[in-house]
């Protein structure tokens, strides 16, 4: 996020230059100081929109998903999140770890589900991602009872290198298109719902490895970065309350 202060600053100078090139005064080399603005003017400007980075709403305007996610606000943090998650009875929604790369390989005609050579797969990043929040989930006394994951292989691969098990479920599978009408993603929420609304096992939680698009069709949330995960509560009668975000590196922190 920019610094307020350097963008008052830079609105300062951008009008102080505009002061001047309107007074049209020479510089001291005698020239016309107006002919020298436009490029200050192009630099600060440069320098203001590059102020911003990072995966989603990069270099511009967030989508009402990316900003839904960077408002959420946490309902438990810390002790109070993990004696819930101890005590069992949540849905933990993993997007799948760190990828080599990002791009919609579900659209790419070539991709097959069985071979993970045409698949987007996670990098070196994406397997430390995976393997800590393992060792956070048994360090920090976690149950963890259904694991299910997308056919994906980053998304198996995530909760085999976390969990050590999986099962697949197709529900949970981007539909093959890049954009989806509103038709396809009420498809997808139809899809995931039943998993995000399944009451866990007396005493364990759920863990479900996916995908953004499929998660955000169901809560108009878009989970950024790779590896963020939501904790949602079922309520038992068809509904589930999200309670927290995670980051990868967040886990360990809770102890």
């Amino acid at each position: 996020m920019a610094n307020p202060l350097k963008s008052v600053e830079l609105f300062l100078t951008v009008g102080l230059l505009a002061t001047v090139s309107a007074c049209g005064g020479p510089t001291a080399d005698g020239g016309d100081s107006s002919a020298e603005e436009p490029a200050a003017v192009t630099e600060t400007t440069t320098e203001a929109e590059g102020s911003e980075g990072g995966e989603g709403g990069e270099g511009g305007d967030y989508s009402a998903g990316e900003q839904a996610n960077a408002d959420f606000q946490d309902k438990l943090e810390g002790a109070e999140l993990l004696s819930a998650l101890q005590e069992g009875g949540h849905v933990i929604y993993f997007r799948h770890a760190q990828t080599e790369r990002d791009y919609a390989d579900q659209a790419d005609p070539n991709m097959d589900l069985n071979d993970c050579e045409t698949q987007r797969q996670l990098n070196d990043v994406g397997i430390q991602q995976a393997e800590d929040i393992g060792a956070a989930f048994i360090d920090l006394g976690i149950p963890v009872g259904d694991v299910i994951t997308s056919e994906y292989c980053r998304a198996w691969q995530t909760a085999e290198l976390a969990f050590g098990r999986y099962e697949k479920n197709a529900q949970l599978n981007f539909l093959p298109f890049e954009d989806y009408t509103d038709a396809q993603v009420e498809e997808m929420k139809a899809n995931v719902m039943p998993l995000l609304t399944a009451v866990p096992a007396a005493g364990q939680n759920t863990v479900i490895v996916g995908h953004d698009d499929i998660f955000e069709a169901a809560t108009g949330i878009y989970p950024d970065p790779q590896g963020m995960a939501y904790v949602l509560t079922p309520d038992g009668n068809g509904g589930f309350e999200l309670v927290a975000n995670m980051l990868p590196e967040d886990w360990p922190a809770l102890q």
